[in-house]
């Protein structure tokens, strides 16, 4: 839905920034057109949807799709795909290898349903704001995709025929460049890390007391959307990151175990500086921080899982765990 776009569409910088984005939906950002694509019968397109889609709704679509000309050649969560600076910029290389033309983002609306179609800009930012994009509402998703058939085949010819009978959701794309490592980055005792700032005055300041009473070790604040072999050369082998998603999409980005099918995940926290266990339901909504070696992609997600529901509980959680590891007072 539209509250799950409006994390990041278009500031897709989580990496290099601790504090969240304001949220403002890509919807509303975007200059809608009442006629689809002029090429979107002919070209490639992927499917970004909202996880409460269910199978047989997105079976539906695919159906009319390929009745229609529409080619998805694969359908993603959307927050997964928006969960990180590092994950959007691997979905992004992969709709550029598989010569993708148009980002299809299918939503739940309040009531009904929402269909948007935009140029995929071949950029971790996916549409640009300042092109047209096609939407089409309504309360039924059968109307919607009957709307969607009469107005594409209104202006233009099927091209596509080769389209997949089934939607293409198990694709599985890899963010992480190095090794994943569930355990500290120990290294830090001696190595300086770079935590990007937010640009906000206010948030920045909040950053910059906790790191000054909670990490007695190396670091500076750096400018949000510093290039990273710059912050190499300055003396930096870390930077600090984090991915923010519904609990589960943020395992499935960093390759934890989901073979369990847990409804729920423990957390270890620390809201006294003691570690205490909370249980959050795998659709909460919640910040996971972790270091990433800038120079071979290493990540290093701690020995246990802490994300937490607040930024700063998170950042929290992952520092008091990795000192205590790395028995740092």
């Amino acid at each position: 839905m539209i509250r799950s776009l409006a994390f990041c569409l278009f500031s897709v910088s989580f990496c290099l920034q601790v504090v969240p984005v304001p949220a403002q939906s890509p919807i509303s950002g975007l200059r809608v057109t009442a006629n689809p694509p002029a090429t979107l019968l002919s070209t490639r397109s992927v499917a970004l949807y909202d996880y409460t889609f269910t199978p047989k709704e997105l079976e539906e679509v695919q159906r009319s799709f390929q009745k229609i000309g529409i080619d998805p050649i694969a359908y993603f969560e959307t927050d997964v795909v928006l969960s990180g600076k590092e994950v959007t910029k691997a979905y992004t290389e992969y709709f550029v290898s598989r010569q993708v033309s148009f980002v299809v983002l299918l939503e739940k609306a309040n009531p009904g349903f929402q269909l948007t179609i935009g140029a995929f800009n071949q950029k971790p930012s996916l549409i640009d704001t300042e092109q047209p994009a096609w939407k089409v509402k309504n309360n039924r998703l059968s109307d919607l995709l009957t709307t969607v058939w009469q107005d594409s085949w209104r202006s233009q010819k099927k091209a596509n025929y080769l389209i997949a009978d089934f939607p293409e959701t198990d694709i599985k794309v890899d963010p992480i460049k190095g090794r994943r490592q569930e355990f500290y980055a120990i290294d830090l005792r001696v190595d300086n890390l770079a935590v990007p700032k937010f640009g906000n005055e206010a948030m920045d300041k909040e950053l910059e007391q906790f790191f000054i009473a909670n990490y007695p070790l190396k670091y500076q604040l750096v400018n949000a959307g510093s290039d990273e072999q710059e912050l190499r050369r300055k003396g930096f082998l870390y930077v600090l990151c984090f991915v923010q998603a519904r609990g589960v999409a943020a395992k499935e980005v960093l390759d934890y175990d989901l073979s369990k099918d847990e409804k729920s995940y423990a957390s270890i926290t620390f809201p006294d500086g003691q570690l205490q266990l909370k249980i959050l339901p795998r659709d909460q909504p919640i910040y996971k921080f972790y270091f990433r070696h800038i120079d071979n992609g290493n990540v290093f997600l701690g020995n246990k899982w802490d994300a937490d529901v607040n930024w700063l509980d998170a950042l929290r959680n992952h520092l008091i765990g990795f000192k205590q590891e790395a028995k740092i007072n």
